[in-house]
């Protein structure tokens, strides 16, 4: 069975030291997440993930979900066990407001719990992870009444949620859903309609599921412009909070797929069933935007942690597999081969994927930090710089960390050869589970679309003016330092790889959309790699530092190394995206369609 053990020391470095967690102390939450808590709580998470989840990840592979003829559907064995120490435990309530019964605590702590359980088990941790982000919409835009009736069973689990977008004749262009809604007297409606993959749409884990459901009041203007959104509970609720009968939605069949076995991905009819308003008519992807927001970090936070995973995995075998001998000569004198961890070719896979999986996780945590800035602090203009890193930062996370999240699953089967390739030890689940985050909540080309048409120009591009100024101010800082010049010259030039990209798109795409469009994945992945790159310029500061005030430890000369092989190795590939960027749409819309 593959092992798994989270990565504390370096979620304890990022917090504590690269973004010192504790200066946050002003905003609501922090002043109660102190450094022991945080231990214990992070501490606590690994048990959970390493003891309870991991177990149960082959099982859900081999097992599956059942949908019964009734349509009830029961989930791998072990699974409502799992998931009752979640809810009892209090882990999704860990960040929620405390008015209804949650914790309060910065979610940037809930992101980094979440690597360690999706890095355990991907597929047990969507149903909490949606049930997560259906309470953070009904937060923003339910009404008191809705607000007080679902959010505080969602928080101690006894409820969960899920997100009801996708139609057969609709994925990312939501406007061409058929869902409808006919209002009624008492001010609810009547859903009817059909959606798919929908994830934790049914199971036997909570007592009730509340669905938030995107659909069209009759009437409603055509598009996007007439969508709605909905709340509607598998079963009814009373006045008084108690449940009733059962609602008019049913799951119709669970879709079989390539992985996530363990979670329930269901067709989901809709016949007649009550749902409420959320929000205002038409202003569906208001509150619908708030749950893919959240779900899409969350997403990235899938890339990485499977990368992790697959990445613990892979050393582990490097270790202990023997196969041929050093090109320096023999390592390992009394054995019969070396281990394959000496050939330059395996440390070359290793390296990548660490170098990634560490400056993806303190992207992960910068980017967390800003959302509780930008949902917790007083300040109008720290909120609204928050504001802008979160919206200019999505769409690079949940593109760039799912794509190579899953580009390193793969890497890490590799490195385990046939044996990779076999079921029974664990990497093939790795690759089949990772390979979904680059498709749901918005394709990942949609994602690039998104930054470039939507993200970019946003505020006359006030977001991305701040963070190329944050960049080059670092890079100014430590231009003289002698010991930083091997990576702030890297960084330097891969900054101005992503402004010349920047400003090609500026000057070329609104004559030619296309152009954008040609060199828009190109462009979110320029952007991530430069944003790595100053993730470990940072990391690699603060590790000197370290080491000069306290001396060397094995994990911050670890540190150093891996981030020299980040810019050595990995970083030039920004030129490469230029290059491609630069190129335009010529070639790629040159051949119609029926050539292809």
């Amino acid at each position: 069975m593959p092992s798994y053990k989270a990565p504390l020391e370096d979620v304890g470095f990022l917090l504590n030291d690269v973004f010192q967690i504790d200066r946050y102390d002003n905003l609501p939450g922090f002043s109660d997440a102190s450094a022991d808590v945080r231990d214990a709580i992070l501490n606590e998470a690994a048990k959970l993930s390493e003891q309870v989840l991991l177990p149960l990840n082959r099982v859900g592979d081999k097992e599956g979900c059942t949908r019964h003829d009734d349509g009830r559907v029961t989930t791998p064995t072990g699974f409502k066990e799992a998931y009752k120490q979640v809810a009892e435990g209090g882990w999704l309530g860990l960040s929620a407001p405390e008015e209804f019964g949650g914790q309060g605590l910065p979610s940037t702590l809930s992101h980094t719990v979440a690597e360690f359980l999706t890095s355990a088990n991907m597929a047990f941790s969507m149903y909490h992870g949606l049930t997560m982000g259906a309470t953070a919409a009904l937060l923003v835009h339910g009404r008191p009444e809705q607000k007080a009736i679902f959010i505080p069973k969602m928080v101690t689990g006894e409820w969960t949620g899920t997100m009801n977008l996708t139609e057969p004749q609709c994925g990312t262009d939501l406007g061409l859903l058929r869902t409808k809604a006919i209002k009624q007297a008492d001010g609810s409606y009547k859903i009817t309609g059909t959606k798919i993959f929908i994830s934790a749409g049914e199971h036997d884990l909570s007592e009730n599921i509340i669905h938030l459901v995107l659909a069209r009041i009759e009437g409603a203007p055509a598009g996007i412009k007439g969508v709605s959104l909905f709340v509607v509970p598998k079963i009814l609720v009373n006045a008084d909070g108690s449940l009733g009968g059962r609602n008019g939605v049913t799951c119709g069949a669970i879709e079989h797929k390539m992985g996530i076995h363990g979670n329930a991905t269901c067709v989901m009819n809709y016949d007649d069933a009550t749902g409420w308003l959320i929000g205002e008519e038409n202003k569906g992807m208001q509150g619908m935007f708030v749950m893919m927001n959240e779900a899409r970090l969350g997403v990235a936070v899938q890339g990485l942690a499977q990368s992790e995973v697959a990445y613990q995995n892979a050393v582990i075998y490097a270790q202990e597999r023997l196969q041929g001998r050093s090109l320096t000569g023999a390592k390992a004198t009394d054995k019969p081969a070396d281990p394959i961890i000496v050939h330059p070719d395996i440390r070359r896979t290793l390296l990548t994927i660490r170098a990634f999986n560490e400056a993806a996780r303190a992207m992960v945590v910068w980017t967390a930090l800003k959302g509780d800035v930008a949902h917790r602090s007083e300040d109008a203009k720290e909120r609204q710089a928050a504001d802008d890193h979160m919206g200019l930062m999505t769409p690079v996370l949940k593109g760039v960390l799912t794509d190579v999240g899953f580009a390193n699953a793969v890497s890490a089967q590799q490195v385990w050869g046939g044996h990779g390739y076999i079921a029974d030890n664990g990497m093939e689940q790795f690759v089949r589970d990772a390979r979904i985050a680059m498709i749901y909540e918005g394709a990942n080309g949609i994602q690039a679309l998104d930054l470039v048409g939507r993200k970019l120009p946003r505020d006359g591009g006030r977001a991305v003016m701040a963070f190329f100024a944050e960049v080059a101010a670092f890079a100014k800082q430590h231009g003289a330092d002698a010991a930083m010049q091997p990576f702030v010259a890297p960084l330097s030039r891969a900054l101005g790889d992503l402004q010349k990209a920047t400003t090609w798109l500026m000057m070329n795409a609104m004559a030619q959309p296309d152009n954008a469009g040609a060199g828009a994945t190109d462009y979110m992945k320029l952007f991530g790699m430069v944003g790595f790159g100053y993730m470990w310029a940072k990391m690699v500061k603060v590790a000197q530092d370290k080491i000069a005030a306290s001396g060397a430890t094995p994990y911050l000369t670890s540190k150093l190394t891996t981030g020299r092989f980040f810019m050595e190795r990995m970083l030039p590939e920004t030129a490469l995206h230029l290059t491609r960027i630069e190129s335009g749409c010529g070639t790629v819309m040159e051949l119609p369609a029926e050539a292809f």
